[in-house]
């Protein structure tokens, strides 16, 4: 095989794990380990998790942060839930800024920086990804918006 062909067919076989399918109604959630805000480590247990809350953008992010942080830092805790940013693809200068404002909040914010896990979790426009789990499977898929709903509905 000639080297023009082989490097985009490696290119393309490296690439296919980014295309997970999102998670549906039924499936089985893989636990996973990241870092929080804090550099702290994290992983999750899907058979103990009731929730997974998933921001996609930096403006749905900014505004969920703003409502749980008024709950306070036992709030998800205390409902086995738990709340993850996207940061993938965030460039280091935007991380210079964002990440020690993440600092203040009160609340666990657990840092999404592989694209294959981001790719998992589905999702809308503007709007925060609200998994309820129940034995390490999707029991339901919600979105919440944070700019004008309140979350206690959805993690009921």
């Amino acid at each position: 095989m000639k080297l023009p062909i082989l490097i985009p067919l490696v290119a393309a076989l490296l690439a296919l794990p980014c295309f997970a399918d999102p998670y549906k109604t039924g499936q089985k959630v893989d636990a996973f380990s990241a870092q929080d805000q804090h550099e702290n480590a994290f992983t999750l247990d899907p058979k103990t998790t009731r929730f997974v809350l998933v921001s996609h953008d930096m403006d749905t992010g900014k505004a969920a942060n703003k409502v749980l942080d008024g709950l306070g830092a036992a709030y998800l805790t205390d409902r086995k839930a738990v709340f993850m940013a996207n940061i993938h693809g965030m460039p280091g200068i935007g991380r210079m800024f964002a990440l020690p404002k993440m600092r203040k909040y009160a609340h666990r914010i657990i840092l999404g920086d592989d694209a294959n896990l981001i790719a998992r979790f589905p999702q809308q426009q503007g709007k925060v990804t609200v998994l309820k789990l129940g034995s390490g499977k999707v029991t339901s898929i919600r979105y919440w918006d944070p700019a004008t709903e309140g979350v206690d509905g959805f993690l009921k």
